[in-house]
């Protein structure tokens, strides 16, 4: 009955028409308001939402091209580039565009850590032996609920709790291949995919990749009759450092082609709460029928970064993933899971969420406005639909890792684009946080880099 733009009831006005408490139908708007589906403007209301689709938006020139990677299997051999990186971060209060995590002043610390103390003063068993595999099951049924909550129909018995969405990836990928297997990837791609396979002794296979529609379907297609893949490893929503959503029907695609090639997808949804859209994206598992979607996700991205809690739901590979947490790291910390749904239990998350949302997608806007004026002509980055980083592509003289060596001597980190491939094919690509608030010392950062861009163009 009402369009988008057209106000709803007050809060006491709905709660006067339908017989509710006032409290009961906050709630009932924060839930509709945390669907996408309505809005609050200060001191105006609760409105009708316009519906977003990302993957709808028209392809810009401003942005850079679908990849087109060498269908060739190669070794893997980044860590050593990104554990520089990381390590460089933190030296001398640099500036952290280059940082993969989220600025930790959006996150509900001081809350986490009334938790945290509650937990601690409860008493009660919190051993290595109290949460064995899965995990702590009053996290467990908030992690179910969750899943619920956005479409995803899930019982406890399909999740295994796990340090963080890394060692969720690691025993996923470990399940399902061997050493010397061949597992595709996208490109550019997260290089904790590639981390993973590297330390698995495995070899990778990017495939093209587009920075709105997500990975090529059809070239995967190919790839497979072509020459074994063992598995195939994507980040369908927000995908670092793309930030694109694939579209429906390439989600429902992919997970088609794995079941017909009986190929395992191991997913990464560790930014799916950070979207910009109206609602939450669909993930892959939601078309999985035969359990060949292994889904990874943590709290680090959305919630927390001090306490490394995650969670894999690895469908038809459970038993396996189950034992391989066992063998690899016993159990993970009792004390974080129960502090964790603690919060969740208590409400407030959705709250954040949306807070959180709002704050991203003003600083992307902020950076990207920023970095289309004093960059470089011939400059082009990515329209992020969610996540936390921007893709740049400079223009084709610039080596981003001579960019990133005067930068860093400066005081200044960013991410360049050879972390992101098994290849040297983003040599002058770059990846940038925008997480954090816009500081005079953000924007200096940013005019200096831009500078230091321009002078190696002359």
């Amino acid at each position: 009955m009402l369009r988008p733009g057209d106000r709803l009831s007050s809060v006491r006005q709905a709660a006067t028409q339908h017989g509710l408490s006032i409290t009961t139908v906050v709630r009932a708007y924060e839930l509709l308001e945390s669907s996408g589906l309505i809005e609050s403007h200060p001191q105006s209301g609760y409105f009708v939402r316009a519906r977003f689709t990302a993957a709808a938006l028209p392809a810009s020139p401003d942005e850079p091209g679908r990849s087109m990677p060498l269908p060739v299997s190669a070794e893997v051999d980044v860590s050593r580039h990104v554990l520089a990186t990381l390590k460089s971060i933190h030296q001398h209060d640099a500036v952290p565009l280059g940082s993969p995590y989220p600025d930790p002043l959006l996150f509900p610390a001081h809350r986490i850590s009334q938790y945290h103390g509650s937990v601690l003063r409860s008493g009660g068993p919190l051993g290595v032996l109290d949460d064995l595999p899965p995990g702590h099951p009053e996290l467990i049924r908030q992690i179910v609920r969750r899943h619920l909550e956005t479409g995803l129909s899930i019982s406890p018995d399909d999740v295994v709790v796990t340090v963080g969405a890394t060692e969720a990836i690691n025993l996923c990928l470990q399940a399902v291949a061997k050493a010397g297997d061949t597992i595709a990837v996208e490109s550019p791609t997260f290089y904790a995919m590639l981390h993973a396979i590297e330390r698995l002794g495995m070899r990778a296979i990017e495939v093209p990749t587009d920075p709105r529609l997500g990975m090529d379907i059809a070239a995967l297609s190919k790839i497979m009759q072509s020459q074994p893949v063992a598995a195939c490893m994507v980040m369908p929503n927000f995908q670092n450092p793309l930030g694109f959503e694939m579209p429906e029907e390439n989600k429902r695609q992919l997970v088609e082609l794995g079941a017909r090639y009986n190929m395992p997808i191991i997913e990464n949804g560790v930014y799916n709460e950070l979207y910009f859209g109206n609602a939450h994206p669909s993930v892959l598992k939601a078309y999985d029928k035969r359990g060949m979607v292994l889904y990874c996700s943590s709290f680090s991205k959305s919630l927390t970064s001090a306490y490394r809690i995650g969670w894999t739901l690895p469908g038809r590979y459970r038993a396996q993933v189950e034992k391989l947490k066992f063998l690899n790291t016993l159990s993970t910390s009792s004390l974080p899971q129960r502090a964790i749904a603690a919060y969740l239990t208590a409400g407030g998350y959705d709250r954040h969420l949306r807070r959180v949302r709002r704050t991203l997608q003003q600083r992307c806007d902020i950076m990207s406005a920023f970095v289309g004026r004093f960059f470089p002509a011939g400059t082009r980055i990515t329209r992020p639909s969610g996540g936390y980083v921007l893709w740049i592509e400079l223009p084709a003289a610039i080596d981003s890792m001579a960019l990133y060596r005067q930068a860093l001597a400066e005081g200044i980190t960013i991410a360049p684009g050879r972390l992101f491939s098994t290849s040297d094919a983003y040599r002058s690509f770059i990846r940038l946080n925008y997480s954090y608030s816009w500081t005079p010392q953000i924007e200096l950062a940013l005019r200096r880099l831009s500078e230091l861009a321009a002078d190696m163009l002359d």
